[in-house]
C-alpha cells in the first residue's frame, strides 16, 4: 500500500463504482473508462487492498490518457498521473503541474515551479498553508516558505519517479496525516519499482542555458521468487534566472524497495535533495486612497528587480552610496546583490503491509526527515541599518532615539538630533561601514533545523458492506531557526556568493535571535464506508487533531533592532485539542452513467510554530499578546460542504463525453491574519523584518462551482475545458489597534478607508484568490506525433483587505509538440523528442501577489517570459 489509510481503495471503489470518471488534458483514447472497469474488478473482495499496487504501474509505461475526476467515495478529487505531469514539462513539480485542474491556482515566476519564495497556491479560496500535503502518506507540512514542519513535494521525490497526484479539492481524506488541511489536500506519490530490468534517461536543455539530467535505473524482479524490485535514480538541474545572472541548480536522489511475499510487503524509500535557488525581489506597488496623492519615490515601480550579482564593483561604487545606502528615488525598490535560498534534505520511510486474516490489514510506516538551509540575502547596508546600528554601534545604548539611523540613512544625521553635529554621524556611519566589512553590504540569513520523526499505521476491515478504517499518526518535530548578519569583505567579494552559505566561510556579525520549538502532533480517526445498496454508498467517520507546542528563543534580539517588538519576543506552551471533528458523505449511482455525490466535513489549522517569521503566535509582538492567544485564542477552523453530478457518455466510434459539475460551500471561522509590522519588497517584507499583528478577523464564508468536461472526438482530438467561480467574503470588519493582536469587530462599515482603526472588510472578497478561471487543452494526435496546446485564464485579484487594489486579470498559453521516435533501431523500448513552450505569447503582467496591507499596496512577482524546452527521453 502507498500509505496506510483506504485511501487509495476508496479511489478505486469510486473509479469502479462511478461510471463517471472525466478524462481532463490529454485524454484522446478513451482508455478512462477501461481503467474504471480495470479498477472495478482490482476491488473486488479485497475493497481495501484494491490497486495500492496496481495503481502505482510502471512509471513510464503508465495508460495514456488517464487525468481523471472522480468521487473519491463522497470527495471529489482528480488523479494526475506522472506521465500527463511530464507532458506540462519534463521536470516540472508536482504542485505546478497541477495548474490546469478545477477550483486551482498556482502560480510562479520560474516555469518548473521549484522556486519557493514566489510560489503561490489557492484552492477553492485556501492558501497554500492551509491545505495539506503528503508524499505516498508522509506529511510534508504546510509548504510556507522558509517551512518548520515539512518540505516541498518536488524536494520530495524527483519529478519523473512521480507515478501520480491525487488533489481534493474540497476536504481531504480523514487519514491524511496533516495538521493545516482546512480546504482540500494534494497528494503524491513515488512509483514502484519496474518488474523488469530497465533504464530510463532524459535530457532537457532550453531557454537560459537550462540544462536538466535525469537517470534510473531498474532493477527487475531478484531474488527467491523475483520477490524483490529496487530503482536508484538522480537528478541534476542548472538553468539560469530569466532577469538576473542568478543560477538554479541542484542535485536529487531517489531509491526505492520493494519486498513482496506471502509475509507482506516491505517498502523502503530514501530521498536526498540539495538545492540552490536564485530568489528575486517582489516590486513594491502603491496606489493612493481616494482623494490623496503619491510621491514620485512611491510610483516608482520597476516590472523587475534584477540583481547585480556578480558585478560587486559596479554594485558597490556606482549604485551605494559609500554609506552603504541604495538611491533614495529607488525607495522600498532598491536593488539588492543578491538573494537565495539553499536547503538540503534527506527524507525515508519504511513500511510494511500485512494481511492479518481474510479482510483484515494493517499497514505501518515510520519515517524520518532532516532538513537543513539557508534564505541569504545580500543587500545595501543602510536598509539594514536599524538592525545592525544596535549590535555594532558601541555608542547605541546612550544615543538619543532620535540620533539612530533611519532605514537607508546610514552615515546622516537625523534632522530632528542635535546631539551629534553631522560630521559625527558621518564618522559614525563610516565606522558601521568598516564594521561590516567596508564594503557597504551586509548579508542577512534565515538558518533553518528540521528534524522530524513519525509513525502513521491504519487498520482496514473488510466486512461485506462495511468497510472500517481505524488509524493514527504521531509526529515528534524539532525545529530551530536563527536570522544572523554577516559582514561582506570588500577585499574578498568570492567568498559572498549565491552559491555559498555564509557560515562555511565566516563567523556572523551577530545572531539576532534564534528560535527553537518542540513539537508533537496526534491525530486519530474512525470512518465507515457503507454500500447500503447497489446504487447508494454512505461513508462517516471522525478524526482527532491535537498540537502539544512550546517555543523558546535561547537568543532574543536587542532592543531596537527588530520592529514591532515590545521587550523580547514572547515565549511559552500552546496545546491544542479537538478530538472530535467529523465528517459524513454519500455517493448515488442514478444509471451507470450519472452519479450525485456530497460530503460534509468538519476541519481544524493548528497554530503555526515558527519562530522566525508570521502566521503563528511566536512572532507576535508581545508576551501579552501571545498569551492572549495561548489562553483564549481559537485556531482557524472550516466547514466545508460539496456536492456534485459526474456523467460519462459513450456515443460509439470512439466519441465521448464526460462531465463533472460540483458546488461547494465553505464556513471558514476564526480566520487569521499575521499583518507584517514592517512591510516590504523582499518575499513581501522589508529586509530587517518585524513581529507579526495577528488577527482574528472572524468568519470567512465561500460558495463556488466547478465545472469541467472533455469531449473525445475519436482517437486523435481531446478538447477539455474547466470553468470555476469561487466567491470568498469577510463577514466582519476587523481592528489590529491592540499591540500585537486584534480582533473581528462585527462592524460592516463599508467604503475602503480605515476609520478609527477599524478595516473595513465585511463583505469584501479574499484578495489572492480570483473571481473567475478557465483552464483548457487541445490535444491532436497523429501517428507518431502529438500537439497540445493549454491555457490558463487568470481573473481579476485583489491585492489588500479592503479591496482598493487589484491587479488584472491574464491569458497565458503554453505548447508541447513530441514525436514517438523509432525506438527498435537503437535497441530501446521507447523514445521520444518533445519542445515545450511556456508563456507562448510572451505576456507581461503580474503573477505571484504577496499580499499584507489593509489598503493602498501590496509586492507582487512578474510573469516570467516565453521560454522553451527540447527534451529527448528514452527507455532500456
Amino acid at each position: 500500500m502507498l500509505r496506510p489509510s483506504v485511501s487509495i481503495s476508496a479511489l478505486a471503489i469510486a473509479l469502479a463504482q462511478a461510471t463517471p470518471a472525466l478524462a481532463l488534458p490529454g485524454a484522446g483514447s478513451g482508455a478512462t473508462a477501461g481503467e474504471a472497469e480495470t479498477s472495478a474488478e482490482a476491488a473486488g473482495t479485497e475493497a481495501s487492498a484494491a490497486a495500492d499496487e496496481g495503481a502505482a504501474a510502471g512509471a513510464d509505461e503508465a495508460t495514456e490518457g488517464a487525468i481523471v475526476v472522480t468521487g473519491r467515495q463522497t470527495r471529489t478529487a482528480v488523479v494526475l498521473p506522472g506521465t500527463e505531469m511530464q507532458k506540462i514539462l519534463p521536470g516540472i513539480s508536482p504542485l505546478k503541474a497541477i495548474q490546469t485542474l478545477p477550483g486551482v491556482l498556482y502560480i510562479t515566476a520560474d516555469p518548473w515551479g521549484y522556486n519557493e519564495q514566489n510560489a503561490q497556491l489557492f484552492i477553492h479560496g485556501f492558501a497554500a498553508n492551509q491545505l495539506g500535503y503528503t508524499m505516498d502518506g508522509i506529511p510534508l507540512g504546510d509548504q510556507s516558505y522558509g517551512n518548520y514542519n515539512g518540505l516541498s513535494p518536488q524536494r520530495a521525490v524527483i519529478s519523473e519517479n512521480v507515478e501520480r497526484v491525487i488533489v481534493s479539492t474540497g476536504a481531504g481524506d480523514l487519514a491524511t496525516a496533516s495538521n493545516s488541511n482546512l480546504g482540500g489536500t494534494v497528494e503524491t506519490y513515488s512509483s514502484d519499482p519496474l518488474d523488469a530490468f530497465g533504464i530510463r534517461f532524459g535530457q532537457t536543455i532550453g531557454s537560459y542555458d537550462t540544462s536538466r539530467t535525469f537517470v534510473r535505473v531498474d532493477s527487475g524482479g531478484f531474488g527467491a521468487g523475483g520477490a524483490n524490485r529496487a530503482y536508484i535514480s538522480g537528478a541534476r538541474q542548472r538553468a539560469r534566472a530569466w532577469d538576473f545572472n542568478g543560477r538554479q541548480g541542484g542535485w536529487q536522489a531517489n531509491a526505492k524497495f520493494v519486498h513482496d511475499s506471502d509475509i507482506g510487503k516491505l517498502t523502503l524509500y530514501f530521498d536526498y535533495n540539495d538545492m540552490t535557488q536564485p530568489n528575486e525581489d517582489a516590486t513594491v506597488f502603491f496606489k493612493p486612497s481616494a482623494g490623496g496623492t503619491a510621491t514620485p519615490v512611491q510610483l516608482y515601480t520597476p516590472y523587475t528587480k534584477p540583481f547585480f550579482y556578480p558585478d560587486f564593483t559596479t554594485y558597490r561604487t556606482t549604485y551605494l552610496s559609500p554609506f552603504g545606502n541604495s538611491p533614495a528615488a529607488e525607495g522600498s525598490n532598491y536593488r539588492n546583490y543578491y538573494s537565495d535560498a539553499q536547503r538540503t534534505d534527506y527524507l525515508a520511510y519504511a513500511r510494511f503491509d500485512k494481511d492479518l486474516a481474510e479482510g483484515v490489514r494493517w499497514s505501518t510506516t515510520g519515517y524520518y526527515h532532516h532538513n537543513d538551509g539557508a534564505g541569504v540575502v545580500a543587500g545595501p547596508l543602510g536598509q539594514s541599518i536599524t538592525t545592525a546600528q544596535p549590535y555594532l554601534d558601541p555608542n547605541y545604548a546612550t544615543l538619543p532615539a532620535t540620533c539612530r539611523f533611519g532605514g537607508n540613512g546610514n552615515g546622516n544625521r537625523p534632522a530632528a538630533c542635535t546631539a551629534l553635529t553631522a560630521a559625527q554621524a558621518a564618522a559614525s556611519g563610516a565606522a558601521l561601514v568598516a564594521a561590516t566589512g567596508g564594503s557597504g553590504l551586509i548579508t542577512r540569513t534565515t538558518e533553518y533545523r528540521i528534524d522530524r520523526e513519525g509513525v502513521i499505521s491504519a487498520l482496514n476491515i473488510d466486512l461485506g458492506a462495511h468497510q472500517i478504517e481505524l488509524g493514527g499518526w504521531f509526529e515528534h518535530n524539532s525545529t530551530t531557526q536563527w536570522r544572523r548578519w554577516y559582514a561582506v569583505d570588500v577585499n574578498d567579494p568570492g567568498s559572498s556568493t549565491p552559491y555559498i552559505r555564509p557560515r562555511e566561510v565566516a563567523d556572523p556579525l551577530f545572531t539576532q535571535y534564534q528560535g527553537e520549538a518542540k513539537i508533537n502532533q496526534l491525530q486519530l480517526h474512525l470512518q465507515d464506508s457503507w454500500q447500503a445498496t447497489d446504487k447508494l454508498r454512505i461513508e462517516a467517520g471522525f478524526k482527532t487533531s491535537a498540537q502539544w507546542a512550546d517555543g523558546h528563543y535561547p537568543v532574543q534580539p536587542k532592543a531596537g533592532s527588530l520592529s514591532g517588538l515590545a521587550g523580547g519576543l514572547p515565549e511559552g506552551k500552546i496545546n491544542t485539542l479537538r478530538w472530535f471533528l467529523p465528517a459524513v458523505g454519500a455517493t448515488y449511482d442514478f444509471n451507470g452513467h450519472e452519479q450525485v455525490y456530497f460530503n460534509v466535513q468538519k476541519n481544524l489549522r493548528q497554530y503555526q510554530a515558527y519562530l522566525a517569521g508570521g502566521g503563528g503566535p511566536w512572532f507576535t509582538g508581545s508576551q501579552a499578546a501571545f498569551d492572549a492567544f495561548a489562553d483564549e485564542g481559537k485556531p482557524e477552523s472550516s466547514w466545508t460542504y460539496e456536492g456534485g453530478l459526474r456523467s460519462n457518455r459513450d456515443f460509439g466510434g470512439d466519441i465521448g463525453l464526460s462531465a463533472q459539475i460540483n458546488y461547494y460551500h465553505v464556513a471558514f471561522n476564526n480566520r487569521l491574519l499575521a499583518i507584517s509590522t514592517n512591510p516590504g519588497g523582499i518575499a513581501g517584507s522589508g529586509i530587517t523584518g518585524g513581529t507579526s499583528i495577528l488577527v482574528n478577523v472572524g468568519d470567512v464564508h465561500t460558495d463556488g462551482v466547478d465545472a469541467a468536461f472533455t469531449l473525445r472526438l475519436g482517437k486523435a482530438v481531446s478538447l477539455y475545458n474547466a470553468t470555476s467561480y469561487n466567491l470568498s467574503e469577510y463577514q466582519s470588519d476587523y481592528t489590529s489597534a491592540a499591540s500585537g493582536i486584534g480582533a473581528a469587530t462585527g462592524s460592516c462599515i463599508g467604503g475602503y478607508l480605515v476609520v478609527g482603526g477599524v478595516v473595513p472588510t465585511c463583505g469584501k472578497r479574499l484578495p489572492g484568490t480570483p473571481k473567475w478561471m478557465n483552464k483548457s487543452v487541445a490535444t491532436l494526435t497523429a501517428g507518431p506525433f502529438e500537439a497540445q496546446l493549454i491555457g490558463d485564464y487568470v481573473g481579476r485579484r485583489f491585492a489588500t483587505y479592503s479591496n482598493d487594489v487589484s491587479v488584472k486579470s491574464y491569458f497565458l498559453a503554453s505548447l508541447r509538440l513530441a514525436a514517438q521516435l523509432p525506438a527498435e533501431a537503437f535497441r530501446l523500448r521507447k523514445a521520444e523528442l518533445s519542445l515545450n513552450v511556456t508563456n507562448l505569447g510572451d505576456i507581461k503582467g503580474v503573477s505571484t501577489l504577496s499580499i499584507g496591507s489593509a489598503t493602498n499596496g501590496y509586492s507582487a512577482y512578474p510573469i516570467a517570459p516565453r521560454q522553451w524546452f527540447l527534451t529527448l527521453s528514452a527507455a532500456y
